[in-house]
């Protein structure tokens, strides 16, 4: 259930879940991605809620998982009706995803079928549906959570580690580091262990997360940048900043994501760089899809004008995990304009 390279955990975050890994695909030249305008009536944002609600129906439980996630991180509460059905599904990444949905929302109205996943035979929907009622008001069940970190499941670690971060409890703190420190660790414990306890505030963790920034691997600099973004301090802040000088676009996009998330733009120049310089044009399929994901999620969080030139033409693309990622974009937007 955990992504290596792209979300933390294959079903909660569209940064990394839906993100392709690399293919053996030979470089093409390809156009750039233009400022095409939509088609004549077409309204961005309703495109947008057409995509998601398309997501949230579509054949592939990953499409299906993104596609909740966007539901969460916009706060499109009134789709929620269809996220709940979606706590029955035959995918443990979807139901896994339609509970955290419901707890990041705390959506009451899906008590009762959360409920039912308290029972669920897979262990990861079962600590999903105890974090949904941690958020709904029942605190027992932090304590499900608190020991799964201890499972021999290093997915289910990874996860339960992932909730004890979502979870906002300061109380995680100690169970995380003690996952952290543990030999048996697998290393996707270590990285989400990290970032968790980073989300709970805890500044210790940053000597941790710095060790990430300066890795040769691009997507453990990714790793490190969304983890600096969780910890939000002046100093983590800083660090994120540097890392838009990085030679990787794909690291200077979710540096520029996660600065336009702590409210501040200065990554506006990289996100364009995306489109005015064509940096695509030598990359595989696979390479193209993973920056246009990462570029919209950019122009979601930095917030400003001339980027968002661009989401008409990735609200069209041929990929639907591009389609959703603009989609995001679109409604994150729209949710920062409306100061939710």
């Amino acid at each position: 259930m955990v992504d290596r390279i792209g979300w933390i955990c294959v079903i909660a975050v569209l940064g990394v879940a839906m993100l392709p890994v690399a293919g053996c695909e030979e470089p093409a030249r390809v156009p750039s991605v233009s400022a095409a305008p939509l088609p004549a009536g077409a309204d961005m944002q309703n495109l947008a809620r057409q995509i998601v609600l398309q997501g949230l129906t579509d054949p592939d439980p990953q499409i299906r998982a993104n596609a909740i996630e966007v539901v969460a991180a916009a706060r499109q509460v009134l789709m929620m009706p269809k996220v709940q059905k979606l706590l029955a599904d035959e995918a443990v990444p979807v139901r896994f995803a339609a509970a955290l949905a419901v707890g990041d929302l705390e959506y009451a109205l899906a008590r009762k079928d959360v409920a039912v996943l308290l029972d669920d035979p897979n262990p990861n929907a079962k600590i999903a549906a105890c974090y949904a009622m941690v958020r709904l008001g029942y605190a027992d069940y932090y304590k499900v959570i608190s020991n799964a970190v201890a499972s021999k499941d290093q997915t289910v670690r990874a996860n339960a580690a992932l909730l004890l971060g979502k979870s906002g409890t300061k109380e995680g703190i100690r169970f995380l580091y003690w996952t952290l420190q543990r030999d048996d660790s697998a290393d996707m414990v270590i990285l989400q262990a990290a970032e968790s306890i980073a989300m709970l505030g805890d500044h210790r963790i940053y000597p941790k997360l710095w060790t990430r920034l300066i890795s040769a691997y691009a997507d453990d600099r990714v790793v490190g940048i969304q983890a600096m973004g969780a910890l939000g301090t002046d100093e983590a802040k800083n660090a994120l900043i540097t890392m838009l000088d990085d030679g990787v676009p794909e690291v200077r996009l979710a540096a520029a994501e996660q600065l336009g998330k702590l409210g501040d733009p200065i990554g506006e120049p990289e996100v364009l760089e995306v489109f005015k310089k064509n940096v695509m044009a030598e990359m595989d399929a696979q390479g193209r899809e993973r920056v246009k994901i990462l570029a919209a999620l950019a122009i979601g969080e930095v917030g400003t004008e001339p980027p968002a030139k661009y989401l008409p033409s990735l609200l069209q693309d041929a990929s639907k995990r591009v389609r959703l990622a603009a989609a995001r974009a679109v409604l994150r937007r729209t949710m920062k304009k409306a100061g939710s």
